[in-house]
């Protein structure tokens, strides 16, 4: 189901970008809303549009709309996103200790990006607006924190381990996708659909026949997520070669 309001602030952010010719953006979004916009999208011809997390591979991620002179390629996400890195003392807190604490000095969640944590340390990406106020945070959990304020261009790789997988099936729909990505049976997987514990990016869809295409992500409550990389080829039986990724 659409988001009304979701799209209605996207079309008035669309709208004040044309008549000022300023770059206008969302709050960070979900990945379902980020689709959602981006679905929108394909529909304007007058819309020029980019996602942006403050690097490659966020899911979190904000929509910026593009006045005429500028394109992807003169964007610069830094003007648009800080980051900070937050060290903890003597303790390894977790991704929802530190998004306690953030929450817990009033910060909403639109307002940060992705918050990914490597042993003792947490990158934040945030809008620049509260980034002050966030480096202001003395203790996540029972650990004392000190913070910094990072560049972009500072804030190390992100790498998402995947694991790459190719199956066959007869025909691109749902179920028969969702069992060869994720390894399992056609009809485990019909069942779960059924449930509604699989969503086809990122929205809940109980139907056993949906069509799936290539850059497609699925999610199967149990058995993670993965993304549909391409397809090609057939095998002597006519069956369809399908090219995926599930996330480590």
């Amino acid at each position: 189901m659409e988001n009304s309001e979701l799209l209605k602030r996207a079309e008035d952010l669309r709208a004040r970008c044309e008549k000022s010719c300023t770059l206008t953006h969302t709050n960070f979004l979900t990945p379902a809303e980020s689709y959602e916009i981006s679905l929108w999208a394909k529909h304007r011809s007058d819309c020029s549009l980019v996602f942006s997390g403050g690097q490659a591979d966020c899911e979190r991620t904000a929509a910026f709309f593009l006045p005429y002179y500028m394109d992807e390629e003169s964007f610069d996400a830094a003007e648009y996103i800080s980051a900070m890195k937050i060290t903890a003392h003597f303790g390894t807190p977790g991704h929802r200790d530190y998004m306690g604490a953030i929450l817990g000095m009033g910060i909403g969640r639109e307002w940060l990006g992705d918050i990914r944590v490597v042993d003792n340390v947490a990158y934040v990406l945030c809008l620049p607006s509260v980034l002050e106020h966030l480096l202001g945070i003395e203790k996540v959990g029972r650990c004392g924190v000190k913070t910094e304020k990072l560049e972009l261009s500072q804030l190390p790789a992100i790498e998402r381990k995947v694991k790459k997988v190719s199956f066959s099936v007869m025909s691109m729909r749902l179920d028969a996708v969702a069992a060869g990505l994720f390894s399992l049976s056609r009809s485990d997987c019909a069942r779960q659909i059924n449930e509604g514990r699989l969503m086809l990016n990122y929205r809940e869809t109980t139907k056993v026949d949906a069509p799936v295409r290539e850059g497609d992500i699925l999610s199967l409550r149990g058995s993670g997520k993965g993304k549909i990389t391409g397809t090609g080829g057939s095998s002597r039986k006519g069956r369809l070669f399908v090219y995926g990724e599930v996330y480590k």
